[in-house]
């Protein structure tokens, strides 16, 4: 009986964060026919449905804006949903390059890509992501001015290793996923991406290079967070 009462209390949260994000997003996030059909794509395509709402899309592309950021890398295309958000960000020239390991995504967001008219700005990289980053740096790639780091969660400590190598001062960084509907604080949890989170915490805490500080998230995707940093 008791679980019956809190699985229904917990059924009634989310009702309400959905219902306050439709409502949020009928006023702030103006009708876009092509992000609806790339939605309508992804979920035909049958991506997992982990793809930021589009709240949190105009979020991102609010932090590229206001950092005035031209290069931005990212780590988890998925069906490039994101990608796109931040790409629409863009001054003229500017470049995102979005690593993804998976064939089937990679295609997916192509398509999306190109339908949303942002290809020339997008240089989409196939692999396991350690590899790719290992590869931007033997290219001699430029720093970074943006880095979403949105892939698989063990890897964290290693992405963010990688985001400091591909920086430089000023260069915004953003984690997705960093609360895990309040997971995170278990330190025992056998949860191989709670505990590449709590690493991730870990090592920012104890890193002067970076400043940072995350926020707790309420909504359609459930309970969850953002961390946003700075490097020094």
């Amino acid at each position: 009986m008791k679980q019956s009462f809190i699985a229904g209390k917990m059924t009634e949260q989310q009702q309400l964060w959905d219902d306050v994000d439709r409502y949020v997003e009928s006023q702030l996030i103006p009708h876009d026919d092509v992000l609806a059909s790339i939605a309508e794509h992804n979920r035909q395509a049958e991506l997992p449905p982990i793809e930021v709402t589009d709240l949190q899309g105009q979020f991102l592309q609010l932090l590229v804006r206001m950092s005035g950021s031209q290069r931005i890398l990212e780590l988890g295309t998925l069906g490039g949903y994101s990608t796109i958000w931040m790409a629409r960000a863009l001054p003229e020239g500017g470049k995102i390059v979005t690593l993804e390991l998976d064939e089937y995504y990679a295609r997916t967001a192509a398509a999306n890509f190109a339908y949303a008219g942002v290809s020339e700005q997008i240089d989409l990289r196939v692999g396991a992501a350690l590899e790719q980053l290992q590869q931007l740096e033997q290219e001699g790639a430029e720093p970074f001015d943006f880095i979403f780091i949105d892939a698989d969660k063990p890897n964290n400590p290693n992405y963010l290793q990688w985001a400091l190598r591909l920086s430089h001062p000023g260069t915004i960084i953003v984690g997705d996923n960093v609360i895990r509907q309040g997971e995170v604080i278990d330190r025992h949890s056998s949860d191989p991406r709670v505990q590449g989170i709590r690493s991730f915490y870990e090592l920012i805490r104890d890193e002067i290079r970076i400043t940072a500080t995350a926020l707790q998230t309420v909504g359609e995707k459930g309970y969850d967070g953002f961390l946003i940093g700075i490097v020094n």
